[in-house]
């Protein structure tokens, strides 16, 4: 493996590539979801079944997609993504029909998962190298964190310029032509993203053959498969994924639970934003500097207290603070998770070249929350409407903190062990 890092701008255009693919499909209905809701006609547990059929064809997409990223450079594979999604923001700026809609989620679990995911896993540990796993991960999962909350306020911003009325009169068709504005300008980064990605990250020829193999055999797909710690990052990657899917509900539970209206409600969600990216590089920083596993332990613990303070029911409308001290709560937890738990493909042994295999394969199951978590959150949320359904969501954020921390401990012993 070539110890030399590609150049800082080539993790930075990783990091703005990482999260503007994500903005369409996902991040403008975590900030905005109570006015995604109305502007499209739908109930939350249609919306989750909108995430669903995205996270159908993702699954396809994982597997396939992985040995496609050990045969091409990342680069190409990554601005194609991103083209490809700023169209379906087209469509989606159109308000189509629940039908439609379900259809473009389809296409957009393609576009981000078979061209884009395997891709972004494998340049970042090229630019970690072997002593900076942490800090690379959590660097980006950070910075898309930034990333994210930036599109956040862009978008917040926007919305309330091209709302007119004041906001407790605020018309169903305001709300639609103020969120278009915000659809069509995120769509247009995107695409401008990835001009820069194609131009601008690149590494050189030398260290580009290193890890593009000339073919992906089966005897080379069974050497990871066999290997423990794929199996193990399957069910940390699923425990942690469904802790972010759930990081989803805080904007819905600040309208239903505290009483917030539409864009109070998005404030919050972009607040969560900006808690991502100091969460991200600082557990990445410390990570390298200690046992990266063991802090992957720590932030599932962190997670399943701060879901037992919502589950519990002891926030209401009238403790304000607790409800700001639980959200810091949870997501130091489910971003640090998220931050690391690629990061410890380095201590699992799993070889840098075919680390495309890899993530398809872990993906596969790691990454069904995409499936399950929409609707299950729909579920539990429209059928205790109120207080009472927030509370079973983060009941089952607890269940999948604690096993993610029994499986992420017992990774932390094998491979502690197998270094010794």
């Amino acid at each position: 493996m070539n110890q030399k890092k590609a150049p800082w701008y080539f993790l930075l255009l990783l990091i703005l590539a990482g999260e503007s693919v994500f903005i369409l499909p996902f991040v403008l209905s975590r900030v905005f979801r109570p006015t995604v809701l109305q502007v499209f006609g739908l109930n939350n547990l249609e919306l989750g079944l909108c995430f669903s059929v995205y996270g159908i064809i993702a699954l396809l997409s994982y597997l396939f997609g992985g040995p496609l990223a050990d045969k091409f450079p990342p680069r190409k594979l990554i601005a194609i993504a991103l083209w490809m999604t700023a169209l379906g923001g087209l469509v989606y700026a159109s308000f189509p029909g629940y039908a439609i809609l379900k259809i473009l989620y389809g296409y957009w679990g393609f576009t981000t998962i078979f061209l884009f995911w395997a891709p972004m896993i494998k340049a970042t540990r090229v630019w970690g190298g072997i002593s900076s796993q942490g800090k690379a991960f959590g660097f980006l999962d950070g910075g898309r964190g930034l990333v994210g909350a930036l599109f956040g306020t862009m978008g917040v911003l926007i919305f309330s310029l091209f709302i007119t009325s004041k906001i407790t009169e605020v018309t169903v068709t305001e709300n639609r032509e103020a969120f278009k504005y915000v659809i069509l300008l995120s769509s247009a980064i995107v695409a401008i993203v990835g001009l820069l990605v194609w131009f601008f990250m690149k590494i050189n020829t030398k260290a580009e053959n290193e890890i593009t193999p000339n073919k992906i055999t089966i005897p080379q797909i069974l050497e990871v498969i066999r290997l423990p710690s794929v199996g193990l990052l399957m069910i940390i990657i699923l425990c942690a994924y469904v802790g972010y899917k759930i990081t989803d509900v805080f904007s819905l539970y600040a309208q239903d639970v505290m009483g917030y209206n539409a864009l109070k409600s998005a404030q919050i969600g972009t607040f969560l934003l900006f808690i991502r990216p100091l969460i991200g590089v600082s557990v990445g920083v410390l990570a390298d500097r200690t046992q990266t596993t063991l802090w992957l332990v720590l932030s599932f613990v962190i997670s399943l207290l701060g879901s037992l303070l919502f589950a519990t029911g002891i926030i209401t409308n009238s403790t304000t603070v607790l409800f700001l001290i639980s959200i810091l709560i949870v997501a130091a937890g489910v971003y640090a998770a998220r931050s690391l738990y690629f990061a410890v493909m380095e201590n699992g042994q799993i070889p840098l070249a075919l680390t495309g295999t890899a993530v398809g394969i872990v993906s596969l199951i790691g990454y069904t929350p995409d499936i399950f978590a929409g609707p299950a959150m729909g579920y539990l949320l429209d059928n205790s409407p109120g207080e009472e359904g927030h509370q079973h969501v983060f009941w089952m954020l607890a269940v999948f903190s604690f096993v993610g921390a029994v499986t992420s401990w017992y990774y932390f012993h094998l491979y502690r062990k197998k270094k010794t």
